[in-house]
């Protein structure tokens, strides 16, 4: 108990000097002024996307980043990217994200809504399932890209993990996702709130061994998440998972998803296609992980798509 309690008092400290740092209290000025601005699209997010038919691209209207991917990578470009907000949340917090991902030159980035009923985080993963199903049969692709934010990202993963997403998932990211649980959940009373918490059933479902998961992992975490205790419990620890952990620092929880460092490495992540994790563009930064699971500098990689797959340059690890 005493080095639990210890645990806490230190988890506390750190925390308080990470807010009244320079860079905490610009962050934390950055989290109000898009929690104002999120309030106010918050309910132009609460109707279901409606599909749209697939445009056809003119190579003369795109900007000179968007025609560099199209032609680099038609596949990376048309290549859906599902994004899944966190409790209580819609697709308005995705607002951001992805007008930044379309700029980049993705010409499918599509959302989805779950009530703000969900209780319970196995069915959001059944009703997700059914959902990239959808997407597969609509745009032929086999395999997708996930986005998931907050609890979001933990229902992907539990989709991803335990009903067998990996075949359909080629990448999933984290923005803040409690991965080994978060203290918050205690203040959450109902089902929802327990596996949300440290040690829960789905937590620990979660840390199972996964040997044959096919999909490749990125969790973005911050020191300033105010919605996960301790902060890097929103890391994905875990051995058998091809899966790179990013930290930022001084950025609140909802302002994850408009963090220019995140974008950026989201979408130089979405931009890498291969199965194995194989790094196709020159001087890329790669996905290897140390052993702590943080980003670390890349090597640079002098072939290009047509490079051996030996000798890419590796995008994806285990994780440590």
């Amino acid at each position: 108990m005493r080095e639990r309690v210890g645990r806490a008092g230190q988890g506390v400290r750190r925390g308080a000097r990470s807010l009244f740092s320079p860079t905490g209290l610009r962050g934390t000025a950055i989290e109000v002024a898009w929690l104002a601005a999120h309030a106010a699209l918050y309910p132009l997010g609460v109707l279901t996307e409606r599909a749209r038919p697939e445009r056809s691209h003119d190579l003369n209207s795109l900007t000179p980043v968007q025609r560099g991917l199209l032609i680099g990578d038609i596949e990376a470009a048309g290549t859906p990217i599902l994004m899944v907000h966190g409790m209580a949340d819609n697709r308005s917090i995705f607002t951001v994200l992805r007008r930044n991902l379309q700029r980049r030159g993705f010409h499918r980035v599509l959302s989805l809504n779950y009530s703000v009923r969900t209780g319970d985080v196995r069915e959001a993963a059944e009703r997700l399932s059914a959902h990239v199903e959808g997407i597969c049969a609509d745009t032929g692709f086999e395999r997708i890209h996930v986005i998931g934010h907050s609890m979001g990202g933990l229902i992907a993963r539990y989709y991803v993990q335990c009903l067998g997403g990996d075949e359909r998932v080629h990448t999933l990211v984290t923005l803040g996702s409690p991965h080994s649980g978060t203290a918050t959940a205690y203040l959450v009373p109902h089902r929802l709130g327990r596996q949300l918490r440290p040690g829960s059933d789905v937590v620990t479902e979660l840390a199972a061994p996964a040997p044959d998961c096919r999909t490749r992992f990125l969790a973005v975490w911050s020191d300033l998440d105010q919605m996960i205790v301790p902060k890097a419990n929103a890391r994905i620890d875990h051995p058998d998972l091809i899966a790179h952990n990013v930290h930022l620092r001084g950025v609140g929880h909802m302002s994850l998803p408009i963090h220019r460092r995140a974008v950026h490495v989201i979408s130089m992540t979405l931009a890498q296609l291969d199965a194995d994790g194989s790094t196709l563009t020159p001087g890329v930064t790669s996905i290897a992980s140390d052993r702590t699971g943080d980003q670390k500098p890349a090597p640079r990689v002098t072939g290009g798509r047509s490079a051996a797959p030996g000798v890419r340059g590796q995008i994806g690890t285990k994780a440590h």
